[in-house]
């Protein structure tokens, strides 16, 4: 019976609160890796040291893999976590997490970097990722979209936390590499501890006086997609395109919020050290958009549907990329922008888990949402590279925002053709 099942000593209905901020703080430790673009300098400086001569497109590669890794190893997770339990996949995610970031510390070149780092932590983040979420997808049927946007919430968040901490670290305790030795250590333990308590609900509870939404005539009934139905819908399809463009704006955002930022303040007169400081220090409002934005856009979502939240989304940062392209020496427009897209970057990790779990249900979810999810694979690695290749080529990051708009107005016409839920035969 409902009514009898307990968390944490509490009823179910307010224990499973309590899972929401275990995988939040799962996350956190997950998320870490948004903190790339702080340790990025001091790196550099590191392999430049040893005589190698690095590029922007070549320091971003360790960042690029370990993005795609994640994004590759989270789908094939998903059969995993339905049956080992999410437990012990968060387990040995967390292992995993812990030795890329410990192995860092050994790296001698960025390639070396991009397989220690990139591959062996990618494969832990990747593993550990969608424990908490499909936790909380499952405990929360009657508000997924919160649940999941608050879970998610410490991924985003990470960098506010992490960043400051690395840069003490690096500055007081041995070095960049000794950060990451620090980072995988503690992640380790965390995640492995915090793991004990992720549990899935007993087969067919539901929250006390829940009543699943009857749908209103002649509208689609919802059902339960396999992976293989779903593949045949055309609503995958315009999810999948979504969040590719959504992806791609943020995790491009983040990879380069600095450089950007050094960029703007070097053309609006600000000295080196004053505008490096300042990059530094904004990379944790950042960080605060990114987390915040997915209880917030979570709500939306549950609110007004995926579609209305993702167009949303798309013209907040069609906004940002023109204001960044038109004023390229305002580091109060600077400001605003990246914290838009950040925003957006945390919106679209909660649009896009929720409309998976909406449109396609929970009972493969976790195989469904990896599929889904390997948009995010996709985003990462072109839009980075589309950054770094426009700093290369042309000089300047700032070169790539009128692309990043334009892929958003493509976002807000897929939105609002294909994102619909799908027939059950369709």
């Amino acid at each position: 019976m409902a009514e009898n099942v307990k968390l944490f000593g509490m009823k179910a209905e307010k224990g499973r609160w309590i899972l929401v901020i275990v995988g939040m703080s799962i996350q956190l430790c997950l998320g870490a890796i948004y903190s790339y673009s702080i340790l990025n300098a001091p790196l550099r400086n590191y392999f430049i040291t040893l005589g190698l001569d690095v590029t922007a497109t070549t320091m971003q590669w360790p960042y690029i893999i370990f993005l795609l890794v994640f994004a590759v190893v989270m789908p094939l997770a998903g059969p995993y976590i339905e049956g080992y339990g999410p437990r012990k996949i968060a387990m040995v995610g967390g292992v995993l997490t812990g030795l890329g970031w410990f192995l860092a510390s050994t790296a001698t070149s960025p390639t070396s970097l991009a397989v220690m780092y990139g591959i062996v932590g990618g494969v832990g983040v990747g593993l550990a990722y969608s424990c908490p979420i499909t936790v909380s997808t499952r405990w929360f049927p009657d508000r997924r979209g919160l649940a999941v946007g608050s879970t998610v919430l410490g991924f985003g968040f990470s960098a506010a936390l992490i960043g400051p901490i690395a840069d003490f670290l690096t500055a007081n305790y041995g070095g960049i590499l000794n950060t990451f030795r620090i980072f995988g250590i503690i992640f380790l333990i965390i995640i492995i501890i915090l793991s004990t308590a992720l549990v899935f609900p007993p087969v067919g509870w539901h929250p006390e006086g829940y009543v699943p939404p009857t749908p209103k005539t002649g509208s689609v009934v919802k059902a339960e997609f396999t992976r293989g139905e779903m593949v045949k819908t055309k609503s995958l399809f315009g999810l999948w395109i979504c969040y590719t463009i959504g992806t791609l704006s943020g995790l491009m955002a983040i990879g380069i919020a600095k450089n950007v930022g050094l960029e703007v303040a070097a053309s609006a007169g600000m000295a080196s050290a004053d505008a490096s400081a300042l990059m530094t220090t904004l990379i944790i409002p950042f960080a605060a958009c990114n987390g915040f934005g997915r209880p917030i856009f979570g709500s939306i979502t549950d609110k007004f549907k995926p579609r209305n939240t993702a167009m949303l989304s798309f013209i907040l940062i069609t906004i940002a990329s023109l204001i960044l392209y038109m004023f390229p020496s305002s580091i109060v427009l600077y400001t605003v922008s990246f914290a838009l897209l950040w925003l957006c970057l945390g919106g679209w990790l909660a649009i896009a888990p929720t409309a998976t779990a909406t449109y396609f249900g929970t009972k493969d979810y976790p195989r469904n949402y990896g599929l889904v999810f390997t948009a995010y694979g996709v985003g990462a690695v072109t839009g980075n590279l589309l950054a770094t290749q426009m700093k290369d080529i042309f000089g300047k990051y700032i070169n790539v925002f009128p692309v990043v708009a334009g892929l958003a107005i493509v976002g807000i016409i897929v939105a609002f053709i294909l994102l619909r839920p799908p027939k059950s035969a369709e």
